[in-house]
């Protein structure tokens, strides 16, 4: 049996830093996991939330595809489906590898060959094709903007996957970048040049006042049919968290032909299974309706929308939010029932090149609600 450790390491030098999620595991196997290797990480995975992996350079597909998989046996399809439809926000940022269609290629700039495939030309998705403010375009060599807080998830049909890795094949070096919150706040923030930056939903529910707690855990969102080709014509608020409500969103006519059964309707908060704490995940920009307590729904979606935006905001705070920086070989396997995640950054047309693996496939049950025994 292989010897493990867990060491938690701080996630930020920065002594204003609260981030109390994330750890660092040494002296795994990935390509020769042994069931007891593989509970330890689960149990990691599910208290730390966001679990690095170094020098995973050698792990092939197969082996990303299979590790994945173990924290859902039961599932399979990649997690927006076999095909995504080209009016989809998703659908220039992903390209599915051959031999493993679970997993996806990612990145920035001109990829000869990788994995089967031939001239790539990655497109890392920029904050100025999708926000309603974007950085004057003369300033985006040093600024940049946190790109769309989410979930990874179809959000109609598919369930979302419960965990999603994400391998740094390779890293461009040597700059950072300020991230613009360009919100009310006039935050800013240092960030390593394309990191993924989290937030934890369980300590966004802590944040939480009693009133809003009660809130969060009697009350359910219901997504939009197609959701990204629903909101494919709107914009988002420049901290990346929502959309701004200007109805350009598309009509049920407009959407490709959809079925009322497979429109999903979540809890608000999702209960961890190994520790049983609630974390406040619902995903801004897909949003149609709420669901109240008491029967009742909420369907004015810019009201929908500022409520939300209230309390969701506050997780965004810098204190709040890991910047992994990421390293060659780096593997990242995070919660995907319990933190928020994001995009981060722009890349220098045709000198910096980033490729990534993502894997992860669509649920093979709904997010574990708060009247949910475990």
């Amino acid at each position: 049996m292989t010897t493990l450790t867990i060491s938690c390491k701080p996630l930020t030098k920065s002594a204003e830093s609260q981030v109390d999620f994330g750890a660092e595991l040494h002296g795994l196997n990935m390509e020769e996991l042994t069931d007891d290797d593989f509970a330890i990480l689960h149990k990691a995975l599910y208290e730390h939330q966001v679990v690095v992996v170094k020098n995973q350079q050698n792990l092939s597909p197969k082996a990303q595809y299979e590790l994945t998989r173990r924290f859902d046996p039961s599932a399979g399809v990649y997690s927006h489906g076999k095909s995504i439809d080209k009016r989809s926000v998703l659908h220039r940022d992903l390209t599915t590898i051959p031999r493993q269609p679970q997993v996806q290629v990612i990145g920035h700039g001109f990829v000869k060959e990788y994995e089967g495939l031939t001239n790539l030309q990655l497109r890392h998705p920029h904050h100025k094709a999708f926000h309603k403010h974007p950085i004057p375009e003369d300033e985006d060599e040093g600024f940049t903007h946190f790109y769309r807080w989410h979930i990874d998830s179809a959000m109609y049909d598919l369930d979302p996957p419960l965990a999603t890795s994400l391998l740094a094949v390779q890293v461009p070096k040597g700059r950072r970048q300020i991230c613009r919150y360009d919100d009310e706040s006039g935050t800013k923030l240092d960030v390593p040049l394309g990191t993924t930056a989290f937030f934890s939903g369980y300590r966004l529910f802590e944040l939480l006042s009693e009133e809003e707690k009660h809130f969060v855990r009697t009350s359910k969102v219901e997504y939009a049919p197609h959701p990204y080709i629903w909101m494919s014509k709107a914009k988002s608020r420049s901290n990346g968290l929502g959309i701004v409500s200007e109805g350009l969103e598309l009509s049920e006519e407009e959407l490709p032909p959809f079925e009322d059964e497979k429109v999903k309707i979540y809890p608000m908060a999702w209960k961890n299974p190994v520790t049983g704490r609630l974390a406040m995940m619902v995903y801004p920009t897909c949003v149609r309706k709420i669901h109240l307590e008491d029967g009742s729904i909420l369907d004015n979606l810019s009201e929908i929308r500022e409520r939300l935006y209230r309390l969701q905001r506050r997780a965004i705070d810098p204190q709040y939010v890991y910047t992994h920086d990421w390293e060659e070989g780096d593997l990242v396997l995070f919660n995907n029932h319990g933190v928020m995640h994001s995009i981060v950054g722009s890349f220098k047309d045709g000198v910096e090149v980033r490729l990534f693996r993502q894997c992860n496939m669509a649920g093979s049950r709904p997010p574990l609600g708060p009247e949910d025994i475990l």
